[in-house]
């Protein structure tokens, strides 16, 4: 089931964002993974692991960098790190113990992610792109 609800709230979230006009910054999307990217910080600052803070910042601060670098550079950046960061979902266990994180939360975040960059990379293909501020 959080594979289902990840996919269906992340395609919710773009339609939405795409319908609102949100998605017309470059910005929207680099913000959705650095948001996605840091829970996994607030997941150990919630059990009270310094450690496993300091851990999760690290992996979070790849994913930041990889934002900015989407954000200057072209949005398949984002589109890369978000899949990315589903990968980083399904081995996140084994890459950082971190008690804090919900056991549905791996599998939840990886849906969002896929979909997520899968509703990017669809606008940045698109002909009428440019007009959402996502242009490639």
């Amino acid at each position: 089931m959080p594979y289902v609800i990840g996919i269906v709230l992340s395609l919710s979230v773009a339609l939405f964002a795409s319908r609102v006009g949100f998605d017309r910054d470059r910005a929207f999307y680099p913000t959705v993974l650095i948001v996605i990217a840091s829970y996994y910080v607030l997941f150990a600052a919630m059990i009270g692991s310094v450690e496993t803070v300091l851990l999760e910042s690290i992996v979070m601060t790849l994913f930041v960098i990889a934002a900015v670098a989407g954000f200057r550079g072209t949005p398949w950046i984002i589109v890369g790190a978000l899949v990315a960061h589903g990968v980083q979902d399904a081995l996140h266990g084994h890459i950082v113990a971190n008690a804090g994180v919900p056991a549905w939360w791996p599998a939840w975040c990886l849906a969002y992610d896929v979909g997520a960059a899968g509703a990017l990379a669809w606008l940045l293909t698109r002909a009428d792109a440019d007009v959402a501020g996502v242009t490639a």
